[in-house]
């Protein structure tokens, strides 16, 4: 294991980071020797191993490793945010903002953790549906917090919530401060999780996977809201997160865990351009880059490519003047959410359509897989028209249609095993007479998408999300259908664990010839796969073409802001990009 000390990774960069400090006074925590361990049925199961490492005052540290290694523990440790379960070992120290104490936050009596949390550290939770209370208003929640740690006049209460709404960037806060969570959109509602954080002005921001599931352009202001913690509000930032972009735009500093352990840190620079581990190296190199085209190889290392052009492939879906309408209840007016839409897929061909959160792009998929009716125009899916189509008429062509959703974990019965799950599509269409007859073929699948046999008796919960990802794929491919449609099927995931989906994906659609319909908002993930990429903003497409050109010389303004808007895994890079986004916005 490499800890590089402190003072060795002293470098300041020219673009505003913060130097690593690291002399007495100059840290807000100090972790120490921490383990945690988990006490379950199998036995105690130990989530960290004695890690050290400090938070310097005024610097974004981010943490970051795969699922399991042991960061958001770490981040709940600080505030002894832990269950029951939990055993600790070891000490963090906390100093308090003013600097006139410092104290072991594991030591703490629960009244004093009372002013802790809120005053001196402060969580910005992953999903903020999981932490606003939908049946009160943004503005008493985030009073609330004020009220706890002692502010009780009306009037200064609601002066101070209005303020911070404002710096956080809510539009009309004076209005919307009595609006509920469900009036605000994703990236709102995490801006509103922020507000409250920093309400009380603490010392120190704990933010866990802020960005995850947010499009690239909200998560340049998310990380610019962070940035505003750390520059105006002078607070410290712990940000998890395994996008390796996120990490080259924002941190100061770098600490990579793996199983537990921290494996190696330093400034940020030397992490991406010298690193020491080779944990550290993997993680670096399973990151997708714009231009990066992914290449599958046979056992030999010869690569695989596809034996028919797929220019040439006849046309597997076709849509003409495409548009979807969703009606409007309690006299809200119809909302179309796909207009006017032309665009084709052939057969063996990879279609990229990517844009941010309703803009369309779910919607046309499920479309095209007769889970959406359409309300206008022509659409053609191997053969049929699905403009007033007829459920049993177009039953049998969803044999042809495989569906790999977002979330494989709400897509499968939590009360069937993988087995069940996979040869569910085998059985409704009468492949198979039971599960026990479709079991061979379901161990080949499964054996096809790189997971063992001995999976089929697990139930999804038993499963990683690499793997349920995996599984999912297994279903669509149960059918040997002919177009695929995939909705964000690598978004939740690792970067490592996402490499080998999309290897295994790129694999598949080589060696099998389906066509594919890729949804994402990833546009690194898009460049890797995708033939010719649609860009969709408001239900239109504002560009189209061959995957190159819109990546190298894109030619509409939203596809540009996309562009930019995306991190990339380099500091220095990332620095230049940040300001390229910056002079498109003030294009607006």
């Amino acid at each position: 294991m490499s800890e590089t000390n402190a003072h060795e990774m002293n470098q300041n960069s020219d673009d505003g980071r913060h130097p690593l400090l690291n002399s007495t006074g100059k840290n807000l925590a100090q972790i120490k020797n921490l383990s945690v361990s988990f006490m379950t049925d199998a036995g105690s199961i130990r989530a960290i191993d004695n890690i050290s490492f400090s938070i310097p005052k005024k610097t974004v540290v981010g943490v970051v490793g795969e699922s399991g290694s042991g960061k958001s523990v770490t981040a709940r440790s600080i505030i002894k945010l832990l269950p029951e379960t939990a055993t600790t070992a070891g000490a963090i120290y906390l100093a308090r903002r003013d600097g006139s104490e410092e104290f072991d936050v594991l030591s703490l009596k629960p009244e004093d953790l009372q002013h802790v949390r809120g005053e001196e550290a402060a969580m910005v939770f992953q999903e903020p549906n999981s932490v606003l209370n939908p049946v009160y208003t943004i503005g008493w929640q985030i009073e609330e917090g004020l009220r706890a740690h002692g502010m009780s006049g009306r009037q200064e209460l609601r002066a101070k919530t209005i303020d911070i709404l404002e710096k956080v960037g809510i539009p009309y806060a004076k209005t919307r401060v009595d609006y509920y969570p469900h009036q605000f959109s994703g990236g709102q509602k995490q801006r509103i999780v922020i507000a409250m954080a920093l309400v009380l002005n603490p010392g120190l921001i704990l933010a866990d996977e802020p960005t995850t599931a947010l499009d690239v352009t909200v998560q340049a202001e998310i990380l610019d809201l962070l940035r505003l913690a750390r520059d105006e509000f002078d607070a410290s930032v712990l940000i998890i997160t395994h996008n390796m972009g996120v990490i080259a735009d924002i941190a100061d500093q770098v600490v990579v865990m793996y199983r537990g352990h921290v494996v190696e840190q330093g400034d940020v620079e030397q992490i991406f351009y010298r690193p020491q581990e080779d944990y550290t190296k993997r993680l670096l190199a399973a990151v997708p880059r714009i231009g990066q085209k992914l290449v599958v190889r046979d056992d030999d290392g010869i690569a695989i490519e596809r034996k028919a052009d797929w220019h040439k492939q006849p046309i597997a879906v076709e849509a003409k003047g495409l548009t979807i309408t969703y009606p409007g209840h309690l006299l809200q007016p119809d909302f179309v959410a796909v207009k006017d839409v032309d665009f084709t897929i052939h057969r063996s061909e990879v279609l990229g359509l990517v844009g941010e959160s309703g803009s369309g792009k779910s919607t046309t998929g499920r479309a095209i897989a007769g889970l959406q009716r359409i309300s206008g125009g022509s659409l053609k899916v191997l053969g049929s028209e699905m403009n007033g189509f007829k459920e049993r008429e177009f039953k049998p062509k969803r044999a042809d249609i495989g569906f790999v959703f977002q979330d494989p974990g709400s897509s499968f019965n939590p009360l069937m095993t993988i087995a069940e799950n996979v040869a569910e599509p085998l059985l409704v269409h009468k492949k198979y007479s039971s599960v026990a007859d479709a079991s061979d073929y379901v161990g080949d699948l499964l054996e096809m998408v790189q997971l063992p046999r001995t999976y089929m008796n697990r139930f999804p919960h038993e499963l990683s999300g690499g793997q349920r990802q995996r599984a999912s794929l297994a279903r669509a491919l149960a059918l040997k259908p002919s177009l695929i449609i995939a909705d964000e099927p690598t978004s939740a995931l690792d970067v490592s664990v996402q490499a080998k989906v999309l290897q295994l994906f790129k694999r598949l659609q080589v060696e099998i010839g389906f066509a594919c319909l890729f949804i994402t908002h990833d546009l690194a993930v898009v460049d890797m796969l995708a033939d010719r990429i649609m860009v969709m903003h408001k239900g239109s497409i504002v560009e189209h073409g061959e995957a190159s050109q819109i990546m190298q010389n894109p030619q509409n303004p939203y596809t540009r802001k996309l562009l930019a808007s995306l991190p990339v895994p380099d500091p220095r890079e990332q620095r230049e990009h940040r300001g390229q986004l910056r002079e498109l916005l003030k294009q607006e």
